[in-house]
């Protein structure tokens, strides 16, 4: 096998094969032309080529999102490496486990005026889990100093919390040279971890359940989640018990008849004289960011006399200003221990919560019957409508997500999102890497304009798949900031927040090689989506770009929360 002549390269590309990384995005350079090399050459290793940074390292999130395992991504030294920064906030923020390799120039070269340099030295620091710089093999104790240091990255990215890693490689010229690779396993040392299962002890369990028991209001919501079926089994044991509400987002992948899905739409429904009723006393709360501000706002001035967090991940995070322990343990397995706790009390808590919600549900539906205008909600009405079953619904940030919050989820369907910053930078980029993992089915973008336009180089590559498909709302504009209070009181609306425009994806879609469909009104949307949802293997992504009324979306949804409401 060729490789890079540079002994650190082959060591370093062999051991990360080993811990598990075999999927890499690079970007082209000149400075990354060793690794490059290497990564290429290598049978086990899958690399693809993305030319945008950013672009390319939310294709590796989304990459990551679906393997499960660490994912690669490697640039040029200089600017190119801050061009990672956005995705890999979100993979700190999400624990996804990518594997951030930037190459550098000897660090006698730093700041001494040579091109393409940079201080790159723990450049990540404040949302990086670990961060090293590869010695040179003329460093003394190279093999031992490398071996170790790539298994504590490993252990960082991908233990029982995982998030990114950064490995900068120092790389001295000549770059372009290639050698027989010759390192075998005896040139490195794998270091394991052995990370214990955390349990509760009898007597935590005793102080719990004595909480348990003694609480009449108990909620649990849950955040962000991958799609986990052994949560989901000990949940729904759980919602039979009348004094627990579940309180789920869409992004939390837990779909039941039991649980609580459209938060703010019950929310709106909760009269003032009501509101202690349905604050609880005792919280529970698992996974990773709430989409809802309105629960949020709810929760922070509850009382809530016990606040639960549990799992391994920032254990300190206190989102509802409640928090009273944290709990180290694995969600489903903790929830499977309450389910066991003893019920002292005849509360109807879960049962109130869960009446509030049915009642809304219908009224939601008659909203949709009786209102056929034109706007932003009722493209999403019609839109998810057509999402295929047994496939994947992305969703960019700020007006999206909060829309499709609106709508009961789907059993078969997993929804993405990326809201451990919940920026709009890279949606269209995770989603298209996420559809790259997953060839075999349908992935879905729903993105407002401005994300879309952003994000928009997330269409110039090669790799582009043909298995994804793009609905693009196009507002004209920043559509969230008309929908939260504030930016209408001001006179910057339209320039500074909104940044009103009158652009159009068509002319994106005709220069990267994307099939373009238009959309001004429901029948053109429905009319278009057989043909929009046809498989061509030797194809690339589709996009769908939905014009609505810019001046009346808002209106329409006040009108909905207003009908709504009991």
């Amino acid at each position: 096998m060729i490789s890079s002549a540079k002994k650190e390269v082959q060591i370093t590309v062999a051991q990360c094969v080993a811990m598990g990384m075999k999927h890499v995005v690079v970007s082209p350079g000149s400075r990354n032309a060793p690794m490059i090399i290497a990564l290429n050459q290598h049978p086990e290793i899958e690399t693809i080529v993305i030319p945008d940074e950013r672009s390319a390292a939310f294709y590796a999130l989304g990459m990551a999102q679906q393997l499960n395992a660490p994912v690669g991504i490697l640039c040029t030294s200089g600017s190119a490496a801050l061009n990672y920064y956005p995705a890999i906030a979100e993979a700190f923020y999400q624990l996804v486990p990518l594997i951030v390799f930037t190459a550098d120039r000897p660090k006698s070269w730093v700041n001494q005026g040579d091109g393409q340099t940079i201080d790159q030295d723990q450049v990540f620091k404040n949302h990086i889990r670990y961060s090293i710089t590869i010695p040179e093999s003329t460093a003394e104790n190279f093999e031992w100093v490398l071996s170790r240091e790539l298994s504590t990255a490993f252990h960082h990215a991908n233990g029982n919390v995982k998030g990114p890693v950064h490995i900068n490689l120092p790389f001295s010229e000549p770059l372009y040279q290639q050698a027989e690779a010759t390192v075998t396993e005896t040139d490195f040392k794998i270091i394991e971890v052995l990370e214990p299962n955390n349990s509760l002890s009898n007597s935590q369990k005793q102080k719990l359940e004595k909480i348990w028991s003694q609480s009449n209001k108990k909620m649990i919501i849950c955040g962000q989640l991958n799609p986990d079926i052994a949560l989901l089994t000990e949940l729904k044991a759980l919602a039979a018990d009348p004094s627990v509400a579940i309180l789920v987002e869409n992004t939390s992948n837990l779909v039941d008849f039991g649980f609580i899905h459209c938060i703010d739409r019950t929310l709106n429904s909760i009269q003032k004289e009501e509101i202690e009723a349905f604050s609880p006393d005792l919280l529970i709360t698992i996974g990773g960011a709430v989409v809802s501000k309105r629960i949020k706002t709810f929760l922070r001035n509850a009382n809530i006399n016990h606040h639960w967090k549990i799992g391994f991940d920032f254990l300190f995070m206190d989102t509802y200003q409640s928090m009273t322990q944290s709990i180290p343990v694995k969600p489903s397995e903790f929830i499977h221990e309450i389910t066991h706790f003893k019920r002292e009390s005849d509360s109807t808590f879960g049962a109130r919560w869960k009446q509030k919600d049915f009642l809304i549900q219908e009224k939601a539906q008659d909203f949709f019957q009786q209102n056929k205008a034109y706007g932003d909600l009722t493209v999403f009405h019609t839109v998810l409508d057509y999402i295929p079953e047994t496939s994947h619904l992305h969703m960019a940030n700020s007006s999206v997500v909060r829309y499709c919050q609106l709508f009961d989820p789907i059993r078969s369907i997993q929804y993405w999102c990326n809201r451990g910053t919940s920026g709009i930078d890279g949606s269209t980029s995770t989603a298209a890497g996420a559809a790259l993992i997953k060839s075999e089915t349908w992935h879905t973008l729903i993105t407002g304009d401005v994300s879309f336009f952003y994000d928009s180089n997330a269409l110039w590559n090669k790799v582009l798949p043909p298995n994804l498909r793009i609905f693009m709302i196009n507002n004209a504009g920043g559509g969230i900031f008309k929908i939260i209070p504030g930016p209408n009181t001001t006179n910057e609306l339209d320039d500074f927040f909104v940044f009103k425009h009158d652009f159009s994806a068509e002319h994106i879609c005709k220069g990267f090689k994307v099939d373009y469909f238009k959309a001004e009104n429901i029948e053109s949307i429905e009319s278009q989506m057989e043909e929009f949802y046809t498989f061509e293997e030797d194809g690339r992504a589709k996009l769908m770009e939905i014009f609505t009324p810019s001046e009346l979306n808002h209106e329409q949804l006040d009108a909905f929360f207003k009908e709504i409401r009991l």
